[in-house]
């Protein structure tokens, strides 16, 4: 018996992969966020499988319901939105099932901030204007953030950034990047990425907050703040240059 931690995507169905699409439909038993997986996914199921709603479960009720398959010797398929690596709350799961010596692995899946970038049509590194991005969240209604891991110490290098859960506070998120970012920063909002509801916004942080309280944007969004939303004139990359790809001519030993 295993339990395997699927990334179901960001809400479109068809963006979960073929494992974790055949992994599905291989376990009598699937754990799934009714809120923010999507119901056509649970269509793989195998015939009478057990499918456990966890939206309002507390952590020691899904991992009861993963012991009581492992004692039936049946397989169970974890579905989490996006990618479990990120914000999944898979971390405190696998503690309690390396605790009861119960085997799991992990399928990945497109992850939300990856799904945003699509809906803009933007590459998040852009030469010469940003390679790196920070992945982050806010600390309302969550645990605390880490020592050294608020948004102004985060914002003093200007990467792109990408918060998850900090709509609701999109106020206090604008106020605390626009000393390092600069209230003309180009920003986007996409709420419900890749699914038929999704909302786009475009502006910079200066107009942001008012956009989103706007269009009544308070749940499953991501923030994305870089001058790479915008850049239109940078050089091109190394990785096709034709520095790169010009066939380089060998020399015999004998040659001079």
């Amino acid at each position: 018996m295993t339990v395997r931690f699927i990334g179901a995507g960001p809400g479109a169905a068809d963006l979960i992969t073929v494992r974790g699409q055949r992994a599905i439909a291989a376990s009598p038993v699937c754990l799934y966020a009714g809120s923010l997986v999507p119901e056509e996914l649970l269509r793989d199921c195998p015939p009478g499988a057990r499918l456990v709603d966890t939206a309002n479960m507390t952590l020691e009720e899904i991992v009861a319901e993963m012991l009581a398959a492992h004692e039936a010797g049946h397989d169970v398929a974890r579905l989490h939105s996006g990618d479990p690596s990120v914000f999944s709350a898979m971390a405190e799961q696998m503690r309690r099932l390396d605790a009861a010596a119960v085997p799991y692995e992990v399928i990945p899946g497109v992850p939300a901030f990856a799904a945003a970038a699509a809906s803009l049509k933007r590459e998040l590194t852009v030469p010469g204007v940003g390679q790196t991005i920070t992945l982050t969240r806010t600390s309302a209604r969550a645990t605390p953030m880490p020592e050294g891991e608020d948004l102004g110490t985060l914002g003093r290098s200007r990467a792109t950034m990408v918060l998850h859960l900090a709509v609701q506070r999109v106020e206090a998120v604008v106020e605390e990047l626009v000393p390092n970012y600069g209230a003309d920063c180009p920003v986007a909002v996409v709420a419900r990425a890749s699914r038929e509801d999704e909302v786009v916004l475009r502006g910079t942080l200066a107009d942001i907050a008012g956009q989103v309280r706007a269009a009544g944007i308070l749940r499953t969004a991501v923030i994305v703040v870089g001058r790479v939303l915008t850049a239109s004139e940078f050089p091109d990359s190394h990785l096709y240059s034709d520095a790169r790809c010009r066939p380089v001519l060998s020399r015999s030993s004998g040659d001079e």
